[in-house]
Parts: C-alpha cells; structure tokens; sequence
C-alpha cells in the first residue's frame, strides 16, 4: 500500500508507522480497508511485461462516525486509473455505509486535483464545503464533498 500510495502525488501521503496504526485500528473495526488486486493470472497466463498479477491495482481507507462515514483515502495503480478499480472500491464503501444504516459520506480533495474532482461529481457527490490551506507542500484549499447514502 506505501508503495502504490508513493506513486500518487494527490494522495494523503501517510507515514509506515501511520500505516501501521491503520491496519490494527482495522483489526479492531475502527478503519474500513478495501484493497482491489490482481492475485489471480489471465487466462492466457500472467504476462511478465504487465502489471498485472503483480500486487495491488487499488486501495481505499474509510472511518466510520456513526451516522457517517470518512473517505480518508482512495489510490489507484497509474496504469490502472480510468479503468473501474476506483469505482468498484467506492461501490463497495457505498455498500458498507448501507449496511451500516449511515446518512452521509464525506471526503476532501485539493481543490487543484480536477480528476479527483470530476471522478467524485460523476459518483453523486457534491461539493458542501471549503477548508482553507487545508493541505500543505503545497498550502492549498481542501474541497469537502458529501454524497447522501440512502
């Protein structure tokens, strides 16, 4: 997950440490991670050349506070953006977020981050908010989203 978190410049870039708490707080169903992977060869058999069959394609952490939900981060593999294994991890965060009966979910993005954003929009958020130099190297606003779960 650091690895591929590496790759993203847009991503919340977390400490090893941080990404330690984060799977014990998962152990213990204080954080939601979802991971999208390719463990699995074509049908044609892995291909060396290609990604895939080569680790993680994708990964979402979520946080509950009953009745919502935080999307804290959502990465995809560079060679597999614009190819659904975001929105499959989103979907499946929907999902959780119905079961578990949740009004809302909410997220940030940098406001310059326009695939981010239109990504988001196309997914039935809408923007419901502004944080001022929310994010740092480089200071800039953070833009909070909201999408109705129900």
């Amino acid at each position: 997950m650091i690895g591929l978190e590496r790759q993203s410049e847009s991503a919340a870039h977390w400490t090893e440490q941080q990404y330690e708490q984060l799977l014990v707080a998962a152990a213990h169903g204080e954080r939601l991670i979802l991971v999208a992977d390719e463990s699995r060869p074509t049908p044609s058999g892995p291909d060396p050349k290609s990604e895939v069959g080569q680790g993680i394609l994708g990964f979402l952490v979520a946080r509950q506070f009953a009745p919502e939900w935080e999307l804290e981060n959502l990465v995809t593999a560079p060679a597999f953006r614009r190819k659904g294994v975001g929105k499959r991890l989103l979907d499946t965060l929907f999902e959780a977020c119905q079961d578990t009966k949740s009004k809302f979910l909410f997220l940030e993005v940098r406001e310059s981050n326009t695939a981010a954003r239109a990504f988001y929009g196309s997914a039935g958020f809408e923007p419901a908010g502004r944080r001022k130099a929310y994010y740092r190297d480089p200071v800039e606003d953070a833009i909070l989203y909201r999408r109705s779960v129900r």
